[in-house]
């Protein structure tokens, strides 16, 4: 997917921080655009997901998702899906692989955010994993309501991880202040990068 993004779509994609690969980790990521997860998956290899099953509307997404192993919970959040969540903990529990999830529950619009919600707590608390809070500014040029793509360049950044063994008011409001800081900061960056100062530039 990243090469189709470069070649077909225009967006060029840096990536930034230090990737764990095949590392029994949590994934915490911004979801700002339909194509994040798949980046994540270009990026990362071979990942474990926990997606919300707004996804089971895109046949192809639900396809690629249940191939790799993910477990769909209820959107929003995670009301009446705890019989599913227990069953997912189990599941990466024994699961080595990295465990991408979404903590907004659901795709925001750029400069906005959602609340974040308990299941990635839950989930941080029961597996005892560092989080890796993870920002982009992907929305900038693949939106999450429109079907068109806009080329330009792209930041998807790994962050600093959260240790394991924080309470949840303390967990929670670090990683939303964590990802949402540095997402704000990528979108300035990429709306610099396409100004008509900047294109008049290149």
């Amino acid at each position: 997917m990243r090469w189709e993004m470069r070649h077909i779509m225009g967006i060029r994609v840096e990536v930034r921080g230090r990737i764990p690969r095949n590392q029994p980790v949590i994934i915490a990521s911004k979801h700002q655009s339909w194509g994040d997860g798949f980046l994540m998956m270009a990026i990362m290899g071979d990942i474990n997901f926990m997606i919300g099953n707004a996804a089971a509307g895109f046949p192809f997404v639900e396809r690629v998702v249940r191939k790799s192993g993910a477990t769909m919970v209820n959107s929003p959040g995670l009301r009446g899906a705890e019989g599913v969540l227990e069953d997912a903990v189990r599941r990466a529990g024994d699961d080595p692989r990295p465990l991408l999830i979404y903590p907004e529950g659901r795709l925001a619009t750029v400069g906005t955010a959602k609340r974040y919600r308990k299941g990635v707590f839950l989930m941080y608390e029961a597996l005892e994993r560092p989080v890796v809070p993870v920002a982009h500014n992907l929305g900038l040029r693949w939106p999450k309501n429109e079907a068109r793509k806009f080329p330009g360049p792209a930041v998807i950044e790994f962050l600093d991880p959260i240790p394991p063994g924080l309470p949840r008011d303390a967990f929670l409001p670090r990683l939303q202040v964590t990802i949402e800081s540095r997402t704000r900061d990528l979108e300035a960056e990429g709306l610099a990068a396409t100004s008509p100062e900047t294109e008049a530039s290149s």
